[in-house]
Formats: C-alpha cells, sequence, structure tokens
C-alpha cells in the first residue's frame, strides 16, 4: 500500500482522456488507478491518481499537480443544491468526491493493490465528510429536538431534510434496492427526493412524520416506513411497467447508426453486450485444442528440446531471457521470437505447422477496417494476405492481450480490452463463427473464446512454470485448421475463390454463389445478422438472391417459417421466401452449448454464481425494512460485473412454458445458427438516387408493412434504415420497395412471451412508447418509420455522399431507454421546437422536406403526444402526406 501515493492532478490534453492521455506519455507503468472527478476548467479536466512512489516526480513534472479540491473558478462542481455557507460547500464538495470513489471503485478494473488505495482514500474522505456534516448538522438536530416539528419554521425544516437526504444517499444497499417508482433503483427515488425538497412548490408538511421519527429515534421499521411513504408520495407518477408478457429489449453494440464510436460508449454497451463472463471453465483446453490432429505429441517433443542442451531454452525457472519487468514491448520482443522459434522447431520435428501464419505485435498501430482507431497488443495473423505490411481486421486469427501485472488477469477491463477486438475480428471476418484468443498478464495466461452469446475462458497458468502448457497452446493456435480457428465450414470455395452454400429446395440440389457481402452487423454477442447478395449457379439470368445467416433464441419462432407463411399469405411489399435452415457445422447443429463450445460447463466456472430466487413482487422486497436497516449500517462493497451479470433474465426455456416453470438455469444462454434465402434484392433506402425515390419507398414499405400486419397477423418490430429497401437495379425483379427481417416479428395475438432473454432493435428508431415499456402495437411501428425519415434527412446528404455524426443525436446511440424517451420527447413535444431543430439539422439535401416532415410530426404525435389508442387511420394519412410530397416542386428540384 505505501509503494502508491496519491496526487490530484489536472489533465491539459484537449482530445484525449485521461485514460488515454496516460498511456500516449508513457506514464501507465506508474499510474495505477485514475479517478476522474466532475470538475473542469475550461478543457482541463481533473483527476486523482494512485501512482508508484518511484513515479511521483514523473506525474509531476508533466501534470499540473492541485493541492486541495476546486470549489469555485470556471466550471466548479456542479452542487445539488445552492450552499448556505461555506462549510456545506464543502460538504456537497466533499459527497461528489467520495461518489466518483464509489463509482470507480465499482468498476472492478484494477488489481488489489488499486482496490486497497481505492478503499482507504474512501474511508478517509468518509471521515472527512462525517466530520463536516456533523458540524454543520449538530446544531439544526439539537435545535429539532428542543422544539417541535411542527414549530420549526420551513427553511430550517427544509435542511433538516436535506441533511437527512445526504445521509440516505450514503446508504450502501440503496443501489440494490429496486425502486418504488419504477426507476432503476432505490437510488434514484432518493436523488429525485433530494431535488424535489430543493423546488420552491415542495410541500414540505409532506416530511414531518418522517422528521419526527428521526429525531424521536424510533425503529428502524418506523422509519424505513416512512421514508418509502415519502418517496412514493413525493416523486411524479410512475412510467408504465413494461408489458410482461413481451421480450424484453436488449443494448447491443450493433445497434449502432451514424456513431463514431468512441471508446467512452461503446465500452459502457460492450459491457451490458457481453453480460456474464464465465472464466476458469473447466476442460477449456481439451474442448478447443483436443481436436487438433498430432498436438500433443508435437507440443511434448518440441517442449522436451526446449529442455536439452547445456543451456537449456526451459528450466525449472522457466524461460530464458524472460523480461522480468513484464513491460509490453520487452514482451512482444520475446513472444514474437519465441513463437516462432516454436513453430521452427516443430517443422524441424516433421510437425505440420501452417508456414504462413505469424505473430503480429504492432501495438501503435491502428488495424485497418474499424470505424473508430482500434489497435490490438498481439495476435496470429496469416502473414500471406498482408500488403506492403499494411494489416487489417480481416487479417487477425487470434487475439492477444498483454498487461505487465499478474493481477490484471482477473480484472474485467483486462477481458473487455480483449472484447473490443475480438468484436472487430467477429465484424471483419464475414464467416466467422467464433473467435480465440489469450491474455498474458505478466507471465499468467488464459485462454479465451468470444461468441454471439458473450465470452468463456479457462484457468490461468504461469508459462513460467507450465511451460508445456504453453508450448501447446501457440503450437495449437499455429497448427488449426480454420473450422477449428471458428469459420463457417458450411460455407465452401471454389477454385477460382468463390464462396458458395449448397441447399436442398424442392427436393433437389442447388449451389448459391455469393456474389458480394451486403452487411455484417457490428457485435459479439446477439443475432449478428449477414447477408450476401447471391444467385444460383446455373442461372444465365443471375436473379439476384440474398442469403442471411443470423443467431436466434432458440425459443424464438424461426424468421424463415415466418416469411414463408407471409409469402403464401399473398403480403406484398415484403422480402418473399425462397429457403430456409438451421446450419450444420462438423455434422451437428451448429448452436453455441453444443456446437461452439463443446458441450462445456460454464456453472463449473470459478466465477460462476447461481441465480437469486427472485421475490414474487417489488412490495415483497420494498416491505422488509429491518433487513434493510441492518444493511444500512454496514459497509458494502460492490459486486464484480460477472456477478451482477448472473442475475439476468432467464433465457433458456422451452417455447410452452415460462421462467418459472423451466427447470434450466436461467443465466445459461443459447443461440441458433439459422440461414434463411429472399428472392428480392435492393438498396437501403437512405441509398435512393432521389428524394422523390426514397419518399416513394417509405410509401411502399409503410403498404408493405400494413400488408404484413393484416394479411399474415405479424408485426415486423424493427423498422429501421437497414430493414427498408429500395429497388431501383433495371431488370431486377424484386419489389420496388419492400420490407426484410422478420427476426424480431411479433404475432399479434400471442399470449405468452417467446422466452427468449431479449431482442435488440435498432435504438434511434425505437417509439418513444416502446422505450417505455408499453406493449407493442403497430402503431410504435409506424412512429419508427417517421424517426427513420427524421434520421435520414439529418446524416446524409444526397445518394453520393458519405453519413455524417451529429453529436446532439449520437448520444441516442449510448444512453438508457429511459433517457432516450425523454429525449425524443423533448424533440416531438413542441411544434415550435421541432421545427427549429429540423431545420438547424436536416442537411441542405432534404431541406426541402421539411414542411413535410412537420406534417408527418402532427399525424403520428398529434398535440406533440405520444398515442394512447392504436388508430390504423395511421396507415392512410402517413402514405397521403410522403404521396403528396413527391409531387411537391422543392422535392422533385
Amino acid at each position: 500500500m505505501d509503494d502508491l501515493k496519491f496526487v490530484r492532478v489536472w489533465f491539459s490534453d484537449p482530445d484525449l482522456p485521461p485514460e488515454a492521455a496516460v498511456w500516449h506519455h508513457a506514464l501507465d507503468d506508474v499510474i495505477k488507478v485514475i479517478v476522474p472527478l466532475p470538475c473542469q476548467c475550461g478543457y482541463k479536466k481533473l483527476a486523482d491518481l494512485a501512482v508508484d512512489k518511484d513515479g511521483v516526480e514523473r506525474v509531476r513534472s508533466r501534470y499540473e499537480a492541485v493541492m486541495s479540491l476546486p470549489l469555485g473558478g470556471e466550471g466548479p462542481m456542479v452542487l445539488a443544491q445552492k450552499p448556505r455557507d461555506l462549510t456545506l460547500k464543502r460538504v456537497e464538495a466533499c459527497k461528489q468526491l467520495r461518489d466518483a470513489y464509489r463509482n470507480r471503485l465499482a468498476e472492478n478494473d484494477f488489481d488489489d493493490q488499486g482496490r486497497t488505495w481505492l478503499e482507504r482514500r474512501l474511508q478517509s474522505i468518509v471521515k472527512v465528510l462525517d466530520n463536516l456534516q456533523n458540524s454543520v448538522q449538530g446544531p439544526l438536530m439539537q435545535y429539532a429536538k428542543d422544539k417541535s416539528i411542527g414549530d420549526i419554521i420551513p427553511r430550517n425544516l427544509q435542511n433538516l431534510a436535506l441533511d437527512l437526504v445526504s445521509v440516505l444517499r450514503s446508504l450502501p444497499d440503496l443501489r440494490t434496492r429496486p425502486s418504488v417508482n419504477r426507476r432503476k433503483n432505490l437510488l434514484g427515488d432518493v436523488l429525485r427526493l433530494n431535488s424535489a425538497i430543493s423546488s420552491d412548490d415542495f410541500d414540505i408538511d409532506k416530511l414531518i412524520p418522517l422528521l419526527s421519527a428521526v429525531v424521536n429515534e424510533e425503529s428502524d421499521d418506523i422509519i424505513w416506513s416512512k421514508i418509502l411513504a415519502v418517496l412514493v408520495e413525493s416523486t411524479p407518477p410512475p412510467k408504465r411497467l413494461p408489458i410482461l408478457d413481451q421480450t424484453p429489449f436488449l443494448h447491443t453494440t450493433s445497434s449502432f447508426v451514424n456513431s463514431s464510436e468512441q471508446r467512452k460508449h461503446v465500452d459502457a454497451v460492450l459491457k451490458e453486450e457481453l453480460g456474464s463472463i464465465y472464466i476458469g471453465v473447466p476442460g477449456f483446453y481439451e474442448a478447443y485444442f483436443s481436436g487438433i490432429e498430432g498436438l500433443e505429441e508435437a507440443g511434448a517433443t518440441v517442449f522436451r528440446r526446449c529442455q536439452e542442451g547445456h543451456n537449456p531454452l526451459f528450466t525449472e525457472n522457466g524461460w530464458r531471457d524472460w523480461p522480468e519487468s513484464a513491460k509490453e514491448r520487452e514482451v512482444l520482443d520475446w513472444l514474437s521470437g519465441w513463437v516462432n522459434k516454436l513453430r521452427n522447431m516443430a517443422i524441424e520435428e516433421g510437425y505440420t505447422v501452417t508456414s504462413q501464419r505469424t505473430v503480429f505485435a504492432q501495438p501503435a498501430r491502428p488495424l485497418e477496417g474499424s470505424t473508430a482507431d482500434r489497435k490490438l497488443d498481439v495476435g496470429i495473423i496469416r502473414d500471406s494476405e498482408a500488403t506492403n505490411q499494411r494489416y487489417d481486421w480481416s487479417h487477425i486469427l487470434v487475439l492477444g492481450e498483454l498487461k505487465s501485472n499478474p493481477k490484471e488477469d482477473s480484472v474485467s477491463k483486462t477481458w473487455r480490452d480483449l472484447g473490443r477486438y475480438a468484436r472487430e475480428v467477429l465484424t471483419a471476418q464475414d464467416t466467422r463463427r467464433f473467435a480465440l484468443g489469450f491474455t498474458l498478464c505478466g507471465p499468467s495466461m488464459r485462454l479465451w473464446e468470444f461468441d454471439r452469446v458473450g465470452a468463456i475462458a479457462s484457468a490461468p497458468f504461469d508459462i513460467n512454470k507450465d511451460g508445456l502448457q504453453f508450448v501447446s497452446a501457440m503450437l495449437g493456435f499455429l497448427r488449426m485448421n480454420n473450422e477449428q480457428l471458428g469459420f463457417d465450414s458450411s460455407i465452401g470455395s471454389t477454385s477460382e475463390g468463390k464462396k458458395f452454400i449448397e441447399i436442398i429446395r424442392d427436393g433437389l440440389s442447388e449451389r448459391l454463389i455469393l456474389d458480394s457481402l451486403m452487411k455484417r452487423a457490428p457485435c459479439i454477442a446477439g443475432r449478428a445478422t449477414t447477408c450476401w447478395k447471391a444467385h444460383r449457379e446455373g442461372d444465365k439470368a443471375h436473379l439476384p438472391l440474398v442469403i442471411k445467416d443470423s443467431w436466434q433464441y432458440p425459443e424464438r419462432e424461426e424468421e424463415g417459417k415466418l416469411l414463408a407463411e407471409a409469402t403464401e399469405k399473398g403480403v406484398v411489399n415484403v422480402a418473399r421466401y425462397y429457403y430456409h435452415e438451421t446450419v450444420h457445422v462438423g455434422g451437428i447443429v451448429d448452436d453455441i452449448r453444443g456446437n461452439v463450445r463443446k458441450g462445456l460447463d460454464v456453472t463449473q466456472a470459478t466465477n460462476y454464481r447461481p441465480p437469486r430466487s427472485q421475490p414474487s413482487s417489488i412490495a415483497n422486497d420494498i416491505v422488509d425494512t429491518r433487513r434493510m436497516g441492518r444493511a444500512a449500517s454496514n459497509t458494502g462493497r460492490k459486486r464484480s460485473s460477472s456477478r451482477v451479470s448472473a442475475t439476468l433474465p432467464p433465457s433458456k426455456r422451452t417455447c410452452s412454458s415460462s421462467a418459472s416453470e423451466s427447470g434450466h438455469d436461467p443465466t445459461i444462454q443459447n443461440r441458433i445458427h439459422r440461414r434463411v434465402v429472399i428472392r428480392d434484392y435492393g438498396i437501403p433506402i437512405y441509398k435512393a438516387k432521389s428524394r422523390v425515390s426514397m419518399l416513394s419507398a417509405l410509401e411502399t414499405c409503410i403498404e408493405g408493412y400494413e400488408s404484413l400486419h393484416t394479411k399474415a397477423g405479424l408485426l415486423q418490430g424493427d423498422i429501421s434504415t437497414g430493414n427498408l429497401i429500395v429497388n431501383e437495379e433495371e431488370g431486377n425483379r424484386s419489389w420496388p420497395a419492400f420490407l426484410i427481417d422478420l427476426d424480431l416479428a411479433i404475432k399479434q395475438q400471442r399470449e405468452r412471451p417467446s422466452g427468449a432473454r431479449g431482442k435488440t432493435g435498432t435504438r434511434a428508431f425505437m417509439a418513444v412508447g416502446l422505450l417505455l415499456g408499453e406493449r407493442h402495437n403497430f402503431n410504435h411501428d409506424l412512429e419508427s418509420f417517421f424517426w427513420v425519415l427524421f434520421w435520414i434527412c439529418i446524416h446524409y446528404n444526397g445518394p453520393e455522399s458519405k453519413s455524417r455524426t451529429v453529436p446532439q443525436f449520437e448520444k441516442w446511440n449510448y444512453v438508457d431507454m429511459e433517457e432516450l424517451a425523454k429525449l425524443k420527447l423533448g424533440t416531438i413535444s413542441d411544434a415550435d421546437v421541432f421545427r427549429s431543430t429540423v431545420e438547424a439539422n436536416f442537411t441542405e439535401y432534404h431541406t426541402p422536406l421539411v414542411p413535410w416532415v412537420l406534417e408527418l410530426r402532427e399525424v403520428v404525435f398529434p398535440n406533440g403526444k405520444i398515442r394512447k389508442r392504436e388508430d390504423k387511420g395511421v396507415y392512410l394519412r402517413m402514405r397521403q402526406i410522403l404521396r403528396s410530397a413527391q409531387a411537391d416542386q422543392n422535392v422533385l428540384a
């Protein structure tokens, strides 16, 4: 502990967050923990640092040190209330300092030394805060005891109440207790109460029963009952509960649209997307490496050679020339050299190794092919595929992440760092089903697998103690075939290099040639939709087909069956069915549990926690005030991300049983690899050649949606820029415009949810009501058509232009659903505000559409409000406006 020193500094790098600035200035070897503080002066940002004692002067020489917490100046910490005096101002600043440390502790991405430093700093801050609060509250509380609560003037009552809320906010159990007002947790209710008390129109008399109970030192049960009563009464009516018979929405990185994908935004969503990450899964090595022919013998032979001679490569002390400091550059050089040595020795001993594979070690150079710059520490690549030594994510076969400290092996930040790289690899390689990788933290190595459910990892091993394991793992990565590396062997390749699939349709064999990649959803866990333009081999007309692969929850109805049903019922302007199947790889169904993860049991993982039983209602959990009171007196520690994730909703159920009826562990998910072929092809609506063409396509797609709804009883469920297609290709027999993607389609008469863990929609286009938890109906999807047009007009400046990123709307990709609902309501609720928004943000190309979008707003949001009742007349009124817009001379110009 004494090796870490406290330093508070201003970060003065205008374009870099503190974490990136530390790395950029090569201070990451001495700065162990960064605690960002909610204080900014211009572009300067304040942060507390845990610094190795030998590195303090280096840090002070680079950054401006601060001896105290700023309370004034430009951009001071935002205070929850106006300070009554300097002491109260210190109290509020100290509270925010405490909260910053609590939030940092909750991230759990540091080693034990860093945790100890944070906890001791937090204890010191809390002690100072207690003393400050006692100096303020003591006289006031004594004043309250000396007088009857009812006789205290309102201003002092308000001060008493604010002091009490300050105490409530510090209770560790509030973040885990359910809200009484449908917020995130009980802490959200308390924070809302704080702002309510500070307002001028708050009825202070509501607090008298609670304050009396506190001043009279009543029992915990009585005090908590008064607190909960105040929280319920003092907050506005709650938003509607999410409908219990529809599948919940999930937030994944594949839902981003027109985003710069900055790390600060992506990481939070990626953490939610990955969910439970299981480490120490028994049998991991055997599952992924035992099938490599001759690996066990090759590994033993090569390792035996490493131990021979007068100056052996491996001794009881570990590997020769291993850099004891384990600094990144030194380890990279060591690893690159040794892997090549191991490969050469294997070849010399007569074992087959893919000679083109080599170690990639260019951590300072971003790899090409990602939206934002991403740099990979180390990996194994196909060297023969690179041109002029320029590598991109499509070359990466195995991912690697290096850390100098062995304790970082068990830190979730290390896992997510590798996860960011896995997302890039799985996105860039269109036939990749899963990705393998490793972390090397000091000499501690762990093997990893990322797939469409999340990630699992082996137990760690010390490469200097278990040299044979290291040799076998590295040779395994060099010798794996494509299927073992995670590529889809159901997709073949001709001698000319053309990809194809083979199907049996109507009893006849067909070969479908994949002409080009149309879409690859950028994510790790999720549906991971991939689409290729294709044609049937032997078809001289090359009539276009579209092949779509995706990973579906087994509980969901198959999209192929829904498409076949819609086609059979004569639905118009919706992609028409051609074929569907469940993909088989290695002769068995391609699912995550049985095929990709080889039947590994994650309930045996070292960090697995059985799901806690859920109470029958929120009320049952709230009324246990005695337990809550006891918890309030204890110091709590945040669970790690993996433990919190272990309480996620059920996913493995049968279609006919509810969660409570299922005997499966609800934390263990599965997805199945499905394939659908459709016989309609086009381009996304935002690429339409003209404004009129786009408006016509939008009108036609609404007609298609209505046809799907009325003829097949289906709600499409994910109206987005990528799912509205226009056909402007001469000779193409596809619909002129049409809807695609029934992955998330909902049968309107369904009596119960599918049982799937969740569904992912494109959040930027979600209806406000859905964001607030309403039951899905067709008016929600019609609202999504409105948001699609709104979004296109802001982000595209014509068919030939690239899309742009607009910060005001980019946040729609990242904020939680309740905040997004508020942002959307704030956009449309007032006609003048909406007009100024579109006039300020529509691109020049789409400016002629402003009056028509204003008209659509009146139809979709009557009087600026979301619709509470279904209205089938909206179909016709929206189409009429779009048809009229197509005749507008300004639109035609």
